[in-house]
């Protein structure tokens, strides 16, 4: 079990910071995911349903599902993937090797099968009032026939080809006929012989013993009800989890098993040990759909980069929480996850952050499309004219990125009776504006360092200056940042309240 005392989310934040690329070989069911989007408003004259209304093309997006997916959260998580599997010999099938192929995965071990279709699942999206959106109907493109012997045999040799450096071996099952009982055994075996760890998200099925020999199986709940016979008690609980576990692994013969189990977290199974339970913070759900991919690719990266099973499990935990947050699936990048278990770990109250923190944090808000904005300064006094420019800089983007000197740059600028308020009170005054996202203290005598390592999309300055007077301009212009100065207000300098109260005392 995990000494109660010791705070895994911090452990596992400094952790992620060492993992390094690794090799994963992946064998699954490889499927495309299509979109069609529109407005749902109206029910047809015909039937007693609605109507979906797409303008366009433009409407309809595909993306690698299944373990194509599987192999985006990889890659992700920063592995060099090589995919063993079967498409059909069809323009889907075209279609799904470029993708997978453009993302950087090596594709040569997916074998065309003439004889059955890429595997499609084409879903219809309303937007009630063009904002909400809802799966109304999927219409599913497929064969679950297992693989002929000739097109297995291919398979296999085309695994036995990808094996040479692997790190870890993946199987996705989602029961569309490749993963027969046979190639997983093959599977399994040829991985084994070279000491490469194999994990498995099963498919529902009523018999889980094709997972033989596996290092890790994931099912979820549902599925490891279906294969041990439990069912689900009413109010279901981590008790119930843990005889799920035992009996499913008992079931499958694999060394360990890890049983997901929704807002419950999970319960880990080890050959030999006790269960143990390794909790989940409650989350908003708006789309299960990935969880269970990203779970399997974050367990991949961590027993790739050596953590303990109980910490692994504990990083796809909040590998899966983050997925399902998200409409529709999008693989979890480390950055994000390791900003996640520092908020996790308590670490990130406030908007206070050391600059190692402040950027990681940056890189995924900046990949998500926020428009970050940069200011710095001393801020001692606090006063008005501070107040307004800071919230004219907070609308002038998504973010806003507080700079403030330290101390000893306060006294270097100002003079030795400079600050007034010392570091922690001018901190905790900017941290309770609400238009300040971000803080983070700097040393230097300009700004210079910061501006470069943040590399806002604007920085704003507050004065009755022109932008060409800011001793950082010349290096703002030479990295194309856009620069502004806002809300000047004669009479608010620091120093004209501090010389009014000395003045006035």
């Amino acid at each position: 079990m995990t000494d109660s005392n010791d705070n895994i989310h911090e452990r596992l934040y400094h952790r992620l910071s060492e993992f390094g690329s690794f090799k994963a070989v992946l064998v699954g069911d490889y499927m495309l995911d299509q979109q069609i989007r529109g407005a749902a408003e109206r029910m047809s004259p015909e039937a007693p349903v609605p109507v979906l209304t797409a303008r366009s093309q433009k409407d309809v997006t595909t993306t690698p599902g299944g373990a194509s997916n599987v192999a985006s959260c990889l890659r992700a998580m920063k592995a060099e993937v090589r995919l063993v599997g079967v498409v059909g010999a069809d323009r889907e099938g075209e279609e799904l090797l470029s993708s997978l192929s453009s993302s950087g995965c090596d594709v040569s071990g997916i074998v065309r099968d003439p004889a059955r279709p890429t595997t499609v699942k084409r879903s219809l999206v309303g937007l009630a009032q063009h904002r909400h959106p809802q799966k109304m109907f999927r219409l599913d493109f497929e064969s679950r026939d297992p693989l002929s012997t000739d097109i297995e045999s291919k398979v296999i040799a085309a695994y036995e080809a990808c094996l040479d450096g692997a790190d870890v071996v993946c199987i996705e099952d989602y029961a569309k006929g490749v993963c027969t009982t046979s190639l997983c055994a093959r599977v399994i075996e040829l991985a084994r012989e070279r000491g490469i760890p194999v994990l498995v998200d099963p498919a529902s099925r009523p018999d889980c013993s094709r997972y033989s020999g596996a290092t890790v199986v994931t099912p979820n709940r549902s599925e490891a009800e279906l294969a041990t016979k439990i069912p689900a008690p009413t109010d279901g609980g981590i008790d119930h989890g843990f005889a799920l576990a035992e009996a499913y692994l008992e079931r499958c013969g694999a060394a360990s098993v890890v049983i997901t189990l929704d807002r419950d977290g999970a319960v880990l199974q080890e050959t030999g040990n006790r269960p143990e339970h390794l909790p989940t913070r409650a989350r908003s759900v708006y789309d299960v759909t990935g969880a269970g991919d990203m779970v399997l690719a974050a367990l991949a990266s961590a027993m790739a980069n050596e953590l303990p099973l109980p910490d692994a499990v504990a990083l796809a935990n909040v590998a899966a929480g983050l997925e399902v947050e998200t409409f529709g699936v999008r693989p979890i990048p480390i950055t994000e996850l390791r900003a996640a278990m520092l908020e996790e770990s308590g670490q990130s109250q406030g908007p206070l952050r050391t600059l190692e923190v402040l950027l990681e944090e940056l890189e995924v808000h900046r990949a998500n499309g926020l428009r970050i904005v940069l200011t710095n300064g001393c801020f001692d006094v606090i006063h008005a004219g501070h107040v307004a420019y800071l919230r004219e800089a907070r609308e002038a983007g998504d973010l806003l990125v507080v700079g403030v000197n330290s101390d000893a740059q306060v006294s270097g600028l100002k003079g030795p009776d400079r600050p007034i308020f010392r570091e922690g009170e001018r901190l905790e005054i900017l941290g309770e504006l609400r238009s300040v996202d971000y803080l983070v203290v700097f040393g230097e005598p300009t700004a210079h360092d910061l501006i470069n390592a943040v590399r806002p999309d604007l920085y704003v300055k507050g004065g009755d200056y022109a932008p060409e007077e800011i001793a950082e301009h010349d290096l703002l212009v030479e990295l194309g940042i856009e620069v502004r100065v806002l809300a000047n207000r004669p009479g608010l300098g620091s120093t004209a309240v501090i010389d009014r109260i000395r003045s006035e005392g």
